[in-house]
């Protein structure tokens, strides 16, 4: 997968450098380009930034700097764009899916009061937003973004079928889990856990994801389609919960 990152600050994409894609990017499976947008300034002071046309707090992003850093991507490299913007769709695990498929994705980071209209319009694929909350840049986003997709990306993680059974793998949240010691001021490991019961260690992680679903984020399992079985687990689940 290689990804092309549009920012005026380049070294915040160092995190890269520790970590799990540090790993995935010294196997090549994973290629990390970024582009100053600062270098395709059209002054010579070196601004990318300009106050909004009809007046306005802050400054806006100025097109012509985007597009030239844009054109300086090989188009059979440029791949899917996609601007980092509250305006977005905001992501989910079946959007991050679907981008791992992907060979090639440039991601605009933008700053200030976001980026000129025009280039949305004319370079811009599609927007997407990681939450309803404001950032001071897009690039926070984008790591989030880079990091979510790595994780489908073949190779990247030491057990291929971990990311199965992560937090909205299948919609619902990962139950809980637990580690040494046994007991932990005292508090004690579901004794099924250790059981080695396999079979009954996996109808209790099912019923705990079900019910920490319920509990926690019940908006989850009103878009997940359950069977008829699962229905009737959650309902069972639910009243215990409830008293």
């Amino acid at each position: 997968m290689n990804f092309n990152i549009l920012t005026i600050f380049p070294e915040i994409f160092d995190i890269f450098n520790v970590g799990l894609i540090s790993k995935s990017i010294k196997k090549k499976l994973i290629k990390i380009n970024t582009f100053d947008i600062r270098e395709n300034s059209v002054n010579k002071h070196n601004h990318v930034d300009s106050k909004p046309y009809g007046g306005g707090e802050g400054m806006v992003m100025m097109a012509e700097p985007l597009a030239k850093t844009l054109s300086s991507i090989k188009k059979r490299q440029l791949g899917k764009v996609i601007y980092l913007s509250p305006q977005g769709k905001q992501l989910d695990q079946k959007k991050v899916v679907s981008l791992a498929s992907r060979k090639n994705i440039t991601l605009i980071c933008g700053r200030y009061e976001g980026i000129d209209q025009r280039v949305i319009e004319k370079y811009v694929d599609e927007e997407i937003s990681i939450g309803d909350f404001v950032l001071s840049g897009g690039e926070y986003a984008a790591i989030c973004l880079i990091d979510a997709i790595s994780r489908h990306i073949p190779g990247v993680l030491g057990n291929k079928d971990s990311y199965l059974k992560d937090t909205f793998s299948d919609g619902l949240l990962k139950g809980n889990v637990y580690t040494k010691p046994e007991i932990f001021e005292d508090m004690q490991v579901p004794e099924v856990l250790l059981s080695g019961n396999h079979k009954e260690i996996q109808k209790w992680r099912l019923e705990n994801s079900l019910l920490q679903t319920f509990l926690k984020r019940p908006d989850l399992i009103a878009k997940k389609k359950l069977s008829k079985k699962y229905k009737k687990l959650l309902e069972e689940l639910a009243s215990k919960a409830i008293l």
